[in-house]
């Protein structure tokens, strides 16, 4: 009986030695692959963290210069952000920030420049949006009004594009197209949720080209 199962663990043996023979590099080399993938999976998370915490702790500085007045420094700590974290949320949140202080006191080139860049490389759709929005808006002030129509030619997602023909409305306005001006305004009526309040100015905006969205939809305000 001990010298069968000698025999069959011989050959279970022969077996195995036969199998990793054959098969036994590919098998290593697999693990190596995927213990460096996972190894490196691992560092750059960690990475990620580090990075996420150094863009946090900057971010208070933008924030501290913000609500001490010190222009200089919000400029010196949203450009040391953009160059040393601009993959993070961080980045595009300070370049908001900064440009809607920078713009209050009359930096207006220096605000555009910080908008521009978080529209093109913020991290996240919602900030790239909502940047081009203020981007736009600043264009206006600055009357670069074809440069605010072309900052608005990209589409914008449902949560923004009410308020992306409003100010495409503002343009034409300025510009005196008074039928393309009612044309953006009504898409941002239709576009607004009838609980948001800002809808009202937009038809505001409408009456006082002479037009009433709520007759064409036909519905009341």
């Amino acid at each position: 009986m001990s010298s069968n199962l000698d025999l069959e663990e011989q050959e279970q043996l022969d077996e195995l030695k036969h199998f990793w023979k054959q098969y036994g590099s590919a098998i290593t080399w697999l693990l190596i692959v995927v213990m460096g993938s996972y190894a490196s999976w691992n560092g750059y998370q960690y990475w990620q963290r580090q990075q996420s915490t150094k863009a946090s702790a900057l971010f208070d500085e933008v924030e501290r210069a913000v609500s001490a007045g010190d222009i200089a420094k919000v400029e010196r700590s949203w450009n040391d952000m953009r160059e040393r974290f601009p993959g993070t949320t961080f980045a595009a949140q300070s370049a908001l920030l900064a440009a809607k202080t920078l713009q209050q006191t009359d930096k207006l080139e220096a605000a555009a420049l910080a908008l521009k860049w978080a529209s093109e490389n913020a991290s996240d759709e919602a900030s790239s949006q909502l940047a081009r929005l203020r981007l736009a808006n600043l264009q206006i002030q600055q009357k670069a009004l074809d440069e605010a129509l072309k900052t608005l030619s990209k589409p914008f997602t449902p949560a923004f594009a009410g308020l992306a023909a409003d100010v495409q409305g503002d343009i034409y306005a300025s510009q005196n197209k008074s039928a393309e001006a009612v044309k953006s305004y009504t898409q941002a009526w239709s576009q607004l949720e009838e609980s948001n309040e800002y809808r009202r100015l937009v038809a505001a905006k409408l009456n006082a080209l002479g037009a009433d969205p709520a007759l064409k939809k036909g519905v009341s305000q």
